[in-house]
């Protein structure tokens, strides 16, 4: 090959740096000049001109230098472009940053024109790992003159040469190797080579392939031992002499999904080489003090996504610490840290989580490194978060239901005082409308106490069979009205749909929030579907860690075209007070009470959404296949409508046994006020002593289900026992469900929930004289 050293003084080379400023050098001793010419003191104006002169002198020297080293640059360049211009191997001249200058002609034929383009952009598809190739061939070129390698390129193998052209030049030159003949067994031969399937049947194994292995293979694990492969990465081929070490570079053949893999045979590493650890299989990485890595082995490129380490740091591929990565670093390496950390992956595009062990070690030239042991802590980072999740969900519910029982007792006595003053007070009463607003609020807060009741699965359930198909043909019209003029509504039933046995105002309340959020998340209009049909479950059928028993259900979809939720706020929904809504437009209850209703009445509620084509939520509920005329609650009289006309004046003796003092109060008012008779007691122990007077009549017991001490229908079993004929009234804040196995072992008790009203109480209390 020829030299291309350039022997230049380095007077011409400083002038070449100086060039730029000449100009401003040489206007600025110009002026000098002429500024002595005017100055009236002769000595200073000699001083002056002589300044002047020296700086312009000064500066046409430099432009001369500078104009002497260009020529010989631009003259040692050209005599290289003619060299090459006419050489069979592609040639390229760049500067320090690899910008393309010149380019022969085999160059332009084999990679079209690519002049002001950089090499790197030109290669990067050509051959793997273009950038750590160049880099390191440049540098070499830099401290030595020139610099060779072979490499696998797209077709073949090649050479690529590069030699320094004076200080700030590359010349590179692409030597086939199939043009020189490369020997084997005496026979000029190319790169062993494989073209694969999409599924990775092999279509195709050239001669130099099938020596290598000594036979011809049909699928691809039968050659190497260590898939899956990865291209640029050293694999293991079960040659006809044993294991065989390759480089593998994979290529895409176009579109049709077929691959090409070219296997360049290297030297076993040694078991005190990095590349050895590429055959374990635990994820390592070497990672220098200042987080930059250093080795990566392939298990660990893998878990991180990342096709190799060049250029790479610690805190560019995980997250989550809770501080900076490389004060994480920094302790370890100072033995300050030992501890494993959870953290997750930037990379790769699905959640994956790891547990990193870093371990300080000496390195060469008593140099401190690093080693980081990998694991895949996802499925266990999963299990963590479901487990939260329950958690967090179980609390809230018994929150809920704790706050629930105590916000009832609260508005029993509200609502109950202020049906008490109505009594008093008529329309002309200046007082009446605020005892109006204080009642209907009242009763909203009671409503809002419900949804948390809901949400809990506390709440008191009156089911009844019922045909959907009915209830959403008289529900139409209501909703219809919600949706507004903008939002169409269609509904589609299934001709035979089958009855089912649930709650039907909670079910209604369920559709019509599921119907409302749908039209909020079209602001521009759109349609919402609300679908029914019936659904066997031949087998049990799991989603979203919830399991559905095999039988028949009728399903309930409300789907919409709206913009849909995010993945990440998906699984939280049905949480309570979580809504996506701006403050004041929701409350966050409306899902968790819809998923409360639905698990209470044994069904099951999911959501589907792609954001920006809206989403779907889907309820199961189990079918009824018994007549709906036969549908009674067992055991329990109805309770009469509280908007029913006041009940008649009644006579008889009550025992009241209530805890809660504004609760007692009311109560025992609102029933004296119908006539009856009543005995208070504020525990279930004080209620016993009053009951041991044997001359003293009871006609019914009104008694609160949770108080301190004994509770509601342990005492009244107790008192039972002597007097048998007695009917109950059981009052509770909580759900009839929360003691309805306890309830049924007592005849002739009814359930009344809080808050309740003053007609409501005494007309279920009436109902019990009956």
């Amino acid at each position: 090959m020829f030299s291309t050293t350039m022997t230049v003084g380095p007077l011409s080379k400083q002038a070449e740096r100086l060039s730029p400023y000449s100009m401003a050098v040489a206007g600025g001793g110009l002026a000098l000049c002429i500024l002595a010419l005017l100055i009236p003191m002769p000595l200073f104006g000699l001083w002056t001109f002589g300044i002047g002169a020296a700086l312009l002198w000064a500066a046409l020297l430099v432009r001369f230098l500078s104009y002497r080293q260009s020529r010989l640059r631009r003259r040692l360049y050209d005599a290289l472009e003619e060299f090459v211009a006419n050489d069979a191997a592609p040639s390229f001249t760049t500067d320090l940053n690899g910008v393309i200058g010149y380019e022969n002609r085999a160059a332009i034929e084999r990679f079209g024109g690519r002049g002001g383009q950089t090499l790197l952009s030109t290669l990067e598809d050509i051959f793997a790992a273009p950038a750590s190739t160049l880099s390191r061939l440049q540098s070499r070129a830099l401290a030595k003159g020139a610099a060779r390698e072979d490499v696998v390129m797209r077709h073949g193998h090649v050479r690529l040469a590069v030699h320094m052209i004076g200080e700030d030049g590359f010349l590179w030159r692409f030597e086939d190797m199939a043009e020189k003949g490369s020997v084997l067994d005496g026979d000029a031969i190319s790169l062993p080579m494989v073209t694969l399937s999409k599924n990775n049947r092999v279509l195709f194994m050239n001669d130099p392939m099938r020596r290598l292995i000594g036979h011809r293979e049909k699928t691809l694990d039968r050659m190497v031992t260590d898939l899956p492969i990865r291209s640029g990465d050293v694999h293991v081929l079960a040659g006809v002499e044993g294991r065989i070490n390759a480089r593998v570079v994979q290529y895409e053949s176009g579109g049709s999904g077929r691959k090409e893999l070219y296997f360049m045979p290297e030297a076993a590493p040694n078991v005190g080489e990095w590349d050895a650890f590429d055959a374990l299989p635990v994820a390592l990485l070497k990672v220098a003090i200042d987080g930059t890595l250093l080795q990566s082995n392939r298990p660990a490129r893998e878990l991180l996504a990342i096709p190799t380490h060049d250029k790479l740091g610690l805190s560019d591929l995980v997250e989550g610490l809770g501080r900076p990565v490389q004060d994480w670093v920094r302790d370890v390496a100072m033995g300050r840290a030992r501890k494993p950390e959870f953290v997750r992956a930037s990379r790769p595009q699905n959640d994956t989580f790891l547990q990193i062990s870093l371990n300080r070690v000496e390195g060469g030239e008593s140099q401190v490194e690093l080693i980081a042991v990998l694991s895949d802590a996802t499925e266990l980072k999963s299990l963590e978060a479901q487990f939260v999740q329950s958690q967090k969900m179980q609390a809230i519910g018994q929150l809920a239901g704790g706050v629930a029982h105590d916000f009832n007792n609260l508005l029993t006595a509200i609502s109950g005082h202020c049906d008490l003053l109505l009594l008093r007070h008529d329309k002309s009463d200046s007082d009446y409308g605020d005892l109006v607003q204080i009642h209907q609020n009242a009763n909203r807060a009671a409503s809002l106490v419900g949804q948390l009741l809901a949400f809990s699965r506390k709440q008191t359930l009156k089911p009844e069979v019922i045909d959907l198909r009915d209830t959403l043909s008289d529900l139409t019209h209501l909703l219809n009205r919600l949706v507004g003029e903008k939002v169409r509504l269609t509904l589609n039933h299934d001709a035979g749909l089958l009855p089912i046995r649930v709650d039907k105002r909670q079910l209604e309340q369920v559709i019509m929030n599921l119907v409302v959020n749908a039209r909020d998340a079209m602001p521009t209009g759109g349609e919402i579907k609300v679908e029914t049909r019936n659904e066997v479950l031949r087998e049990a059928f799991t989603r979203d860690r919830a399991t559905l028993p095999a039988g028949e259900y009728v399903v309930v979809s409300v789907t919409d075209q709206g913009v849909g939720i995010p993945p990440e706020r998906l699984q939280k929904v049905f949480e309570p007070f979580y809504t996506t809504k701006r403050t004041g437009e929701g409350t966050g209850l409306g899902l968790s009470t819809a998923y409360g209703i639905i698990k209470q009445t044994g069904g099951f509620i999911f959501v589907d959404s792609v954001v920006g084509s809206g989403t779907a939520f889907t309820i199961f509920l189990p079918a009824h296949t018994a007549r709906a005329e036969a549908v009674v609650e067992a055991g329990k009289k109805p309770i009469p409508d509280a908007s029913m006309a006041q009940p008649e004046r009644g006579s008889g003796v009550i025992l009241l046994v209530e805890d809660e003092a504004p609760v007692r109060a009311f109560a025992s008012r609102a029933l004296r006020l119908r006539g009856y008779t009543v005995i208070e007691a504020e525990s279930a122990e004080e209620a016993l002593d009053t009951l041991e007077d044997d001359s003293l009549h009871i006609d019914v017991f009104v008694s609160d289900v949770i108080m301190p001490g004994m509770d509601g229908p342990s005492w009244v079993s107790e008192a039972l026992q002597h007097r048998p004929g007695v009917k109950v009234v059981f009052v509770s804040g909580y759900a009839e469900d929360h003691f309805s196995e306890q309830q049924a072992r007592i005849p002739n008790s009814v359930f009344l929930p809080k808050p309740f009203s003053l007609s409501e109480l005494t007309a279920t209390v009436q109902a019990q004289f009956q």
